[in-house]
């Protein structure tokens, strides 16, 4: 059964975005995990060939893994009224380096060189393996975070400014 929402609406829209960003976490967080596994190995080159296979198995798994803890969690932010939520839903989806970092520490790959922006911004992520954005993981949910942000402003903003809850 297909949700249906009121576009002008921000609750709606906030819900909807939300909705999508936790599915399209779900669906591309294995896909995702393999790609950045597997280009983290192609520089090292150090990884067998024969190998490979079992540790694409292995990154696979891990998005997974990383997938279903990084929903539970956007489920937990998105639950919450939009004035309280003290987190994006892109810096929920950033912490689903955890699972691919520690095969790749498993596998004794190390450290990348990143520049010191990015390793005060996402210290954790010593692989540089985290998205930019939402359309790294996922083409299609790009526009879902811009959406989620403009909902959650016109929800928030007027509060600070009237007092009141809502859109002015």
């Amino acid at each position: 059964m297909a949700v249906t929402t009121d576009a002008d609406d921000p609750r709606d829209m906030l819900a909807a975005a939300g909705a999508a960003i936790v599915a399209g976490v779900e669906r591309a967080g294995p896909a995702w995990a393999v790609r950045q596994v597997d280009r983290i190995l192609d520089a090292w080159g150090r990884v067998d060939a024969a190998q490979r296979p079992d540790v694409r198995r292995a990154a696979e798994r891990a998005g997974a893994d990383a997938a279903r803890r990084v929903a539970t969690d956007l489920r937990t932010l998105l639950a919450l009224d939009p004035a309280e939520q003290a987190a994006t839903p892109l810096e929920i989806v950033r912490t689903m380096v955890v699972e691919p970092t520690a095969l790749l520490r498993g596998l004794g790959v190390p450290e990348v060189v990143r520049d010191a922006f990015d390793e005060r911004a996402q210290p954790a992520d010593v692989y540089d393996l985290a998205p930019r954005t939402l359309a790294d993981l996922d083409p299609e949910l790009g526009p879902e975070l811009l959406v989620w942000g403009m909902a959650k402003s016109k929800l928030v903003r007027p509060r600070g400014q009237t007092g009141r809850a809502g859109p002015a």
